[in-house]
């Protein structure tokens, strides 16, 4: 009986120990999963596109996420949508104070906000103090901290330029933006900013963006040659790509490509006669000459490595137009009635078709070669033209207003005299 205690002992020592260390493991496990849950995420641009659908990615997995935004009638009509869900800091990103409040004891910082076209491209000044000037604000405000968060930022598949005739994009080629494309150029000048910065950064280009919830036709879509080559990628792929991220090592100083794959890959010729199929507007419902011919961008973009780690390609293009049928619905029907109104609004929003009519117009009564010649004087300054142009129509407008009110006041006088 005494000879057994020194093994009895033994066995509770052992399992004290092993219950102490399974306990350990527990509390460890249980400090990760908190570690995730409790970690303070700063989202910028929350309330735009692929903003959305980060912020619905980071809220589904228990992320504290804290919104900068611009205040204005849309922004608040979207953030009650989250009310006590989320943190919001109105602001501008081109105030350093607003943008130090919102970085404070953060832990990552996503930063979507920008200016994009078609709004960049007509007032660089502002796409420069945001979309540089802003992006400054926040490496500045990451470096004040004492724990510096990280910071994941997207750019665009705008850097590479038009890439009609080379349409296979890699990450290492070279940065060479179109004529014109002022977005291009700030979001080139901000991956600079972010590289020479020191802190810890991982950015994502990314490609054409669709959505369900913006089947809008805007300027921009003119602006993008026929025969360019296109890759969508869903907007909530975008956000799984982004949260993805978060927990991924290997991210951390790199630059990715963030685009669908190989099923999302089309021409726009035919994803314009395919959208417009659906709309219930036909194909070839809108004329080339309504379209650029060159300097934009997107193309074919490899996302090998991308994919690989963040696992995001969820949605093809195929699932896309299913979508698209769905939300259109029944009114697909009644297209087809006004046809005729809905391509001339459209093409009153395209400057290409605009320049066309103005050359048919001006050059119509001439020879081959002089036609030519004319041409090239008239493409060299068609702004300039269609500007005197607007001028002097509205000085036909005054004048004939003018003689209108005189001959009103010839009127009243006569009757008066009479």
């Amino acid at each position: 009986m005494l000879r057994s205690q020194p093994f009895d002992y033994l066995v509770i020592i052992n399992s004290y120990i092993v219950g102490i260390l399974f306990q350990f493991r527990q509390e460890k496990q249980n400090y990760k999963l908190n570690e995730e849950k409790g970690m303070k995420v700063l989202l910028t641009g929350a309330f735009g596109n692929v903003g959305l659908s980060t912020l619905k990615e980071l809220l589904n997995r228990d992320y504290s996420v804290r919104v900068f935004e611009a205040y204005n009638r849309k922004n608040r009509k979207i953030a009650k949508k989250f009310k006590n869900r989320i943190e919001i800091i109105w602001g501008d990103l081109r105030n350093r104070e607003d943008v130090n409040k919102a970085v404070q004891n953060q832990d990552l910082v996503i930063h979507l906000a920008a200016i994009i076209p078609p709004l960049a491209d007509a007032n660089p000044e502002l796409a420069e103090s945001v979309n540089v000037g802003g992006t400054k604000n926040i490496l500045d405000a990451i470096k004040e901290q004492l724990h510096k968060p990280k910071l994941i930022f997207t750019s665009s598949v705008a850097v590479y330029g038009d890439r009609r005739y080379n349409p296979m994009i890699e990450v290492s080629d070279p940065l060479a933006p179109s004529k014109g494309d002022y977005y291009a150029i700030t979001k080139i000048s901000a991956e600079k900013l972010i590289r020479e910065s020191g802190v810890d950064f991982a950015i994502f280009r990314l490609t054409y963006i669709t959505s369900i919830d913006k089947l809008n036709m805007d300027p921009l879509m003119f602006h993008m040659p026929l025969d360019t080559s296109i890759e969508i990628c869903d907007t909530k792929d975008v956000g799984l790509a982004l949260i993805n991220a978060i927990k991924c090592n290997e991210v951390w100083g790199e630059t990715f490509n963030l685009a669908g794959g190989k099923q999302c890959r089309i021409t726009y010729r035919e994803y314009l006669n395919d959208m417009m199929e659906i709309f219930g507007l036909g194909r070839n419902f809108l004329p080339e000459e309504g379209f650029a011919d060159k300097d934009f961008h997107c193309g074919f973009m490899n996302t090998n490595k991308s994919q690989n780690l963040l696992k995001y390609q969820k949605h093809t293009l195929e699932d896309y137009y299913r979508d698209v049928k769905k939300r259109i619905g029944p009114k697909k029907h009644f297209m087809p009635a006004i046809k005729w109104m809905v391509r001339l609004k459209l093409l009153k929003k395209s400057e290409s078709y605009r320049r066309h009519k103005f050359f048919r117009k001006k050059a119509g009564a001439f020879t081959v070669s002089e036609n030519k010649l004319i041409r090239k004087i008239l493409a060299a300054n068609f702004n300039r033209i269609e500007l005197l142009e607007k001028k002097i129509e509205k000085l036909e407008e005054l004048t004939a207003n003018s003689f209108n009110s005189e001959e009103e006041i010839s009127n009243v006088n006569q009757i008066q005299s009479v």
